[in-house]
This record gives structure tokens, C-alpha cells and sequence, in this order.
């Protein structure tokens, strides 16, 4: 599991997500703090240009009309800001002293003479300056008395008295001419740090939870989506497997157009061009085999040929001389007699012919001309073929035939000679089926052999013979081979073919009759 594709790519993206949080999180915990404080200035700058401006518009610090009253409260709120305004002589301004309590006036003019005669405040402690202008500072501080980290605008501002245009900013009008100018009016800015820190700190909190929520869940959500992406790659590892084994039935089915589709059509193509290359090798293997047994044999098979067919066409040539020389003596003059004579002679003409056709097609193969060709097919359609094909014999003969298989069993061999093994099987039955007249056909798996077995009820063949009947024109009973025109060639024929194969054919005795069968190759190795 842990070196699958799916695994590590459902790791490799949880850690670059987890990594990218963390990322974030070191960021927001060196950089947040000062970006926050930036801010907290840029705040309190804007705060006070737009107080300075308020003022500017009225024509006395001390009474401001309720709607600019309004706007310097909308202020405090917007910036989350403490807003204090005092004259020259320390009177306060902004808020109206009436709301102002003692208490919080004498620390305001503490805080106030702490900044202007620097050390006299004894709560003010680690006071940094942050920023400083012609007309303001900017620090930051720690309040021993409130306990409380801070940071604090202090600057000062002159109102004229005729008034100005509200839309100037401070930095312009505190040197404007022609107009009278009043006393500096003093302004004092505050905004707590401390709720600065506490929103980081909250923050980096907050991201860190919802950073391992995430890194749980999209790991859960890319083992889900990954296995779209090793499914496939799963699919053609199999075909591949069963490739390997040279079993090229299976193939991928495409379903998409990407890099994964192309692929799974690659390794179709290469399925179909190793089946061909592989039929081809088992052709030249087995072409090689026959070559080098052809080379041993082929001398002692041309002798073995001749002294045959002599031997076989010495006794139908016999009776034709005879019958002929019969009709031309005119040994028996009634028609029916010549009738009979001629028959004879053409039966015994047709079963040379017969037999001279079979010995060419026994010669062409004992002699390697009659190339095979091997190929991939389903043994079990051609039985049937074959079966279909001498039904009205079977129905003349009263036979009763069994052949059960229905499943494909996919073979290697020459098919159109392998047919011709069946038939002389099946014709070799008939011919001796007697009994309860049963013949059956069967297929029977052997490791990665396939046997052919075709039984007929009947008469055994003794023992002796049992190996005898392979060589070419022999007879077990020659009265009734010569019966039903037999020529003792159809079972060398079989033999000749099965050697081609380099594969075994034999008979077997049952107790109720006689079994023949052949072995052909399943295996795709």
C-alpha cells in the first residue's frame, strides 16, 4: 500500500498542503504583528488629517457644531481610536470636560507631560518612537498604571480664524497666510496594542486549527480522487500481467483522450502485435522441428512410399485386369453379368482414387510440404461444426451422440488439418460403432494441454494391435475395412498430422468399446 501511486500522491499533495499553511502561519507570526502596527499608524495619520480638517472648518476650537461633534465620534469608532483635543493651557477640548471625570482628566495630563518633559510620567515605560513629522509623533509605550501596551499619536495643530476650505489636509494649512491664527490646539491619538497582539496570536491560532482540518480532509478527498487516476494505471498493470503470460483476449477499454487514454490504446496495439508475433514463432518453432526430423526420415519415407503403394494397388489393379479381361472375352454374355463387371471395375477405380488422394496428401505431409499453420481458435466450434456436418450419417446409422462442452477452448494448431484428424475420428467410429450405438466426443483439460477424446461403443482391438494401427495400409479386420472401402491410410493420416504438431494421438480400450484421442496445445507461453 504504502508504495502505491494513489498513497504517495494522497501524501505528496497532504504534505505540500500542510506545508503551505505552515508557510502562512510563520509568515502571519513574523510579519502580522508589524503589518498591524503599520496599519495602526497609517490609522491614526488618517485620523488625525481628518480631525485637523474638522477643525480647520470651524472657526473655534472650543465649540464645534453638533454635526462635526458627530463626525470626530464616527471617527473614534472607524479607527477603534481614543480621541483627546486640548488648548494651549491644557484646557480639554474634546470631549467637553463636563464628561471628562477628575481622575481620567489628571491622567490625560499626565500621559500629556510625559511626552512633552520627557521621564515625568512614572507609569510610561520602553516608549519607542514609531514615526515623527514637523507636526506629529508616533509612539508606542507600555502603561504601567492601566497596565496596557499602546501606541500614541501626539501632535498639534493651529485653527484660523476666519476658517478654510474643509477639504485641505493639516500638512497644508499650518502655514497658511492672510488669515488670523489661533493659539497651537494640542491633539492626542491612542489605540490599544495589546488587542493587536491578541488578534495575531488569534489568529495564528485559528489558522493552525483550520490548518490540520484541512490537511485531514483534503488527504481523505485526494484518496478518493486518486484512485480516478490508478484505477487505470491498475487496469493495464493486469492487462500487462496477463500480457506476460501471452493471454491477449483482454484488452483496455478507453475512456478518455488524455495521456492515460493513449496509453491504454498503446498497450492494445502492442497486445494484438505480440499475439501475431507469437503465432509466428510458434509457426517457425514448429517449422524448425519439422525440419530437422524431415532431414532423418525423408529417405526412408520415399522407399516406404513406393513399396506401399505397391502393395495396396496390386490387388484392385488384379480385380480391374481381371473384370476387364472378363468383359473382353464375353465370359458371361447376359447384360447383367457385364453390369456387375463394370461396376466392379469402376468401385475398385474409385477406391485407387481414393487412396491415391490420400497417399498424396499422407506424402505432402510426411514430407513437410503441406506447410502448417498455426493459429489460435475454439476447438469446441469446430467439434461442432464437424458433428453438424455428418448428422445424417449418424441418423442413417441410429447412432446416438453425446458432446456436452459449451464453453470456447481456445487451442493452437492448423485448424483445417486438425478438422480433417476430427473427421477421420468421427468416420472411424461410425464405421465401427455397434452395440448400444453411442458415440461420444469429449474435451478434457490437462495442465495447459487440451485432450480431443472420441468414443464409440463396439469391439475392442486386441492388445497387439493397439500400436499396429498408425502404419499406413494396416487392417485390423481387412474384411470389413474392405466392407465399408477402407484403406488403412485415414489413421496414419492422423498420426502424420499429430506429428506435424509435434503433439500425441492415441487409442484406448474402454470396457465398452473403443476411445481415440489427440492432444493439442492451450497454453499461450
Amino acid at each position: 500500500m504504502r508504495y502505491s501511486i494513489r498513497f504517495k500522491m494522497t501524501m505528496l499533495l497532504t504534505a505540500m498542503v500542510a506545508l503551505i499553511i505552515f508557510l502562512i502561519w510563520i509568515i502571519n507570526n513574523t510579519f502580522l504583528s508589524s503589518y498591524y502596527i503599520r496599519h495602526k499608524i497609517s490609522n491614526l495619520e488618517n485620523a488625525y488629517d481628518e480631525i485637523v480638517d474638522i477643525y480647520h472648518g470651524s472657526t473655534s476650537a472650543e465649540y464645534l457644531s453638533d454635526k462635526d461633534l458627530k463626525k470626530i465620534e464616527q471617527l473614534a469608532t472607524k479607527y477603534n481610536i481614543d480621541i483627546n483635543v486640548l488648548s494651549e493651557n491644557y484646557t480639554l477640548i474634546y470631549p467637553a470636560q463636563e464628561e471628562f471625570g477628575q481622575r481620567q482628566y489628571n491622567y490625560l495630563l499626565l500621559q500629556v507631560m510625559g511626552y512633552r518633559f520627557p521621564g515625568t510620567n512614572p507609569y510610561m515605560r520602553d516608549v519607542k518612537m514609531l514615526a515623527d513629522t514637523e507636526y506629529y509623533s508616533i509612539y508606542s509605550l507600555y502603561d504601567l498604571q492601566t497596565d496596557s501596551n499602546y501606541i500614541d499619536l501626539v501632535g498639534l495643530f493651529r485653527i484660523k480664524a476666519s476658517g478654510m476650505d474643509s477639504g485641505q489636509n493639516s500638512t497644508k494649512n499650518q502655514s497658511g497666510s492672510g488669515d488670523e491664527e489661533l493659539p497651537d490646539t494640542l491633539i492626542i491619538l491612542r489605540t490599544n496594542k495589546e488587542s493587536i497582539e491578541e488578534s495575531v496570536a488569534l489568529a495564528n491560532e485559528f489558522l493552525a486549527y483550520i490548518g490540520i482540518a484541512v490537511a485531514i480532509v483534503g488527504a481523505a478527498i485526494m484518496f478518493l480522487i486518486s484512485s480516478k487516476f490508478t484505477r487505470p494505471i491498475l487496469e493495464m498493470s493486469e492487462i500487462a500481467k496477463r500480457m506476460s503470460e501471452l493471454e491477449f483476449d483482454a484488452k483496455y477499454e478507453i475512456k478518455s483522450k488524455d495521456e492515460l487514454g493513449e496509453l491504454g490504446r498503446s498497450i492494445n496495439h502492442l497486445s494484438d502485435r505480440l499475439e501475431t508475433a507469437i503465432s509466428e514463432l510458434k509457426q517457425a518453432n514448429n517449422e524448425l522441428l519439422l525440419d530437422i526430423q524431415k532431414k532423418k526420415e525423408i529417405d526412408d519415407m520415399r522407399k516406404e512410399f513406393l513399396s506401399n503403394v505397391s502393395h495396396e494397388l496390386k490387388t484392385p489393379i488384379a480385380l480391374i485386369q481381371g473384370y476387364a479381361e472378363g468383359l473382353k472375352e464375353n465370359i458371361n454374355e447376359d447384360e447383367e453379368s457385364r453390369s456387375f463387371y463394370c461396376e466392379v471395375i469402376m468401385d475398385e477405380a474409385s477406391k485407387m482414387n481414393q487412396m491415391v488422394k490420400k497417399l498424396l496428401s499422407l506424402n505432402e505431409l510426411e514430407f513437410g510440404s503441406n506447410q502448417v499453420n498455426i493459429e489460435r481458435f475454439d476447438i469446441t466450434a469446430l467439434i461442432k461444426a464437424v458433428l453438424e456436418s455428418t448428422e445424417i450419417l449418424l441418423r442413417q446409422k441410429e447412432v446416438t451422440l453425446i458432446y456436452e462442452q459449451k464453453e470456447p477452448i481456445y487451442v493452437w494448431a492448423d485448424e483445417y488439418l486438425i478438422e480433417q484428424v476430427l473427421t477421420n475420428y468421427i468416420s472411424n467410429a461410425l464405421n465401427h460403432v455397434s452395440g448400444r450405438r453411442i458415440i461420444e466426443v469429449k474435451l478434457i483439460q490437462r495442465d495447459e494441454l487440451v485432450r480431443v477424446a472420441v468414443f464409440n461403443t463396439g469391439e475392442n482391438i486386441p492388445e497387439e494391435e493397439l500400436d499396429k494401427i498408425w502404419d499406413k495400409f494396416y487392417k485390423v479386420d481387412k474384411a470389413r475395412t474392405r466392407e465399408y472401402g477402407g484403406s488403412g491410410i485415414g489413421l496414419s493420416i492422423v498420426k502424420a498430422i499429430m506429428n506435424s504438431h509435434n503433439r500425441e494421438c492415441g487409442v484406448i480400450n474402454r470396457h465398452t468399446g473403443v476411445e481415440f484421442w489427440f492432444e493439442l496445445d492451450a497454453s499461450n507461453k
